[in-house]
């Protein structure tokens, strides 16, 4: 007689568990939207108990939000490695466009549903808020930098022209437009808008 093998579940760690949780859901969100995405579900898909998937995340609300949050900070890591790197503010403008329109491009089918969510954006609109003031700050800095624009018009450029690339970021995850198109759009808008504004070309 052959003896019974126990099947053992996978022991994972607290961050690798919440992990797993959350790509399913993003996984779940690409596949049927984000009306699928249900706790039983979740938990259903990922070999888990429902209180395991309770244990991580309090709410369905939580755990969107906590998806949210996690691809807009690999974004804002992967934006703040390349402006690092940048020496001219072109070279900003080009390399952080990339980014966010590759991201948009790969993860917008995640990222968009959650964004027009009620319940996430209001969990969400205080972080948010805050993480736009910090970059605007930033690119401010870099345009009266190289433009010599007065605090005001370019606190009031940027902001414009910040919603300029949210909206190509849709235009690319909705495929009318390439990430290298839509780049190249972004940068040649962004830094002729600048010029115009300032009067002359970047220092």
């Amino acid at each position: 007689m052959i003896p019974d093998i126990e099947q053992k579940r996978t022991r994972l760690s607290p961050q690798a568990r919440a992990e797993q949780i959350l790509e399913q859901a993003a996984d779940l969100i690409q596949r049927e939207g984000l009306a699928a995405v249900t706790m039983e579900r979740l938990a259903r898909d990922s070999g888990i108990s429902k209180g395991l998937v309770y244990n991580y995340f309090p709410s369905r609300d939580a755990l969107l939000t906590a998806l949210l949050q996690r691809e807009q900070d690999q974004l804002r890591d992967r934006g703040m490695a390349e402006a690092l790197k940048a020496q001219t503010l072109e070279a900003l403008v080009e390399g952080t466009t990339r980014i966010y329109l590759e991201q948009t491009h790969a993860r917008g089918a995640v990222i968009l549903p959650l964004l027009e969510d009620p319940s996430v954006a209001r969990l969400m609109e205080h972080s948010r808020r805050e993480e736009r003031d910090q970059t605007i700050r930033y690119f401010v800095r870099a345009v009266r930098r190289e433009y010599g624009l007065d605090l005001v018009t370019a606190i009031t450029a940027v902001d414009t022209l910040m919603n300029l690339t949210g909206a190509m970021g849709r235009q690319v995850a909705a495929g009318t437009v390439t990430v290298e198109d839509g780049t190249a759009m972004c940068v040649q808008l962004i830094t002729g808008g600048l010029e115009k504004l300032s009067g002359k070309r970047p220092a």
